[in-house]
C-alpha cells in the first residue's frame, strides 16, 4: 500500500473542467498535484477524484465524503461553494457548515484535510459585483475558520490577482484553462511542502481563444441559465472520474 493515497471531493473546479486533453478528457490540478506529490516523493502514490461538475456544496458533502472516507485516505482535499455563490440566494453560513462537516469528519477518520478556496473568475463575468462580494465573504470566512488549525493544509486561490486575470481562464470565463490548473496545483504542493516544478505558476500564455458579445452568451450563458430554469445540472448522470484508487508513478527523467 502507497504511504499517500490521495482523495479530491468538489465540483467542476476539483474535476478538472477547463483542463481538457487531446483525447477530450479533463485534467485539472488535483491530476497534476497526485503527478507532483508522485514525482516529489520519487515513489507512487494511490489518487481518487470524486469530484463532479455543477455540484452545490451540500451535495458534494452527502454523496462525496462517506464514499472518500470509506478509501481509507490518508489526505483528502476539499473545495466547495462556488456554485452555490452563482445562485441568487446564497447564505455564506450554509456553504461554511459543509466545510464544517468536513473539517470534523477529516478529524474523526484521522485524515489530514486539505482545503482549497476557488479561483476568482468575476472580472470576465457578469454580475461580477455580486459574485466577488459573496466570494470575498465566503473566503474571508473560510481562512478565519481555519487560521488557527495548522495541521490543516491550506491552499488559498480566491485572493490570488495574477491567477483572476483572462490568461488563466477558459473559454466560458467560468473555468480555469490549463495554465490555472498548473498554478493551483502548484500552489496546492508548495502548501504540502513540496517543491512544484517552477514553471506551473505562470506556464507561457495560450493563444487568444472563446466567443464575445452576443455569441459568448449564445454559447456558454444561455445554457447555464436553461439548466437553473429546469432544475438541472451539468454534472447529470456523470460519475466521477477516478471513482477507486489509481497508482500514480514518478514521471520518467
Amino acid at each position: 500500500m502507497a504511504s499517500v493515497r490521495y482523495v479530491a471531493i468538489g465540483d467542476s473546479f476539483t474535476e478538472g473542467v477547463g483542463d481538457e486533453l487531446p483525447d477530450g478528457h479533463v485534467r485539472g490540478w488535483a491530476d497534476l498535484v497526485a503527478q507532483g506529490w508522485a514525482d516529489a516523493l520519487g515513489a507512487p502514490i494511490e489518487y481518487a477524484n470524486l469530484a463532479i461538475r455543477g455540484k452545490l456544496v451540500w451535495p458534494i458533502v452527502e454523496q462525496q465524503l462517506e464514499p472518500a472516507l470509506a478509501l481509507n485516505p490518508t489526505h483528502l482535499s476539499f473545495n466547495g461553494g462556488g456554485n452555490d455563490m452563482l445562485r441568487p440566494r446564497t447564505s455564506v453560513a450554509h456553504v461554511i457548515t459543509a466545510f464544517e462537516t468536513v473539517l470534523r469528519r477529516c478529524d474523526e477518520e484521522g485524515v489530514r484535510l486539505i482545503v482549497l478556496s476557488g479561483a476568482n473568475p468575476t472580472a470576465q463575468l457578469p454580475l461580477r459585483r455580486v459574485i466577488q462580494r459573496r466570494g470575498d465573504l465566503l473566503s474571508y470566512a473560510v481562512e478565519a475558520r481555519l487560521a488557527s488549525r495548522t495541521d490543516v493544509v491550506q491552499a488559498y486561490n480566491w485572493f490570488d490577482a495574477e491567477l483572476a486575470t483572462p490568461p488563466y481562464w477558459s473559454e466560458d470565463r467560468l473555468h480555469m484553462n490549463s495554465r490555472g490548473h498548473h498554478r493551483v496545483a502548484a500552489r496546492v504542493l508548495d502548501a504540502l511542502g513540496l517543491e512544484p516544478p517552477p514553471d506551473w505558476w505562470s506556464l507561457p500564455p495560450l493563444p487568444p481563444m472563446g466567443a464575445r458579445g452576443a455569441a459568448y452568451y449564445r454559447e456558454h450563458v444561455g445554457p447555464w441559465v436553461r439548466r437553473r430554469l429546469t432544475g438541472t445540472s451539468s454534472g447529470d448522470g456523470r460519475e466521477p472520474k477516478f471513482g477507486q484508487w489509481s497508482d500514480v508513478s514518478p514521471a520518467a527523467r
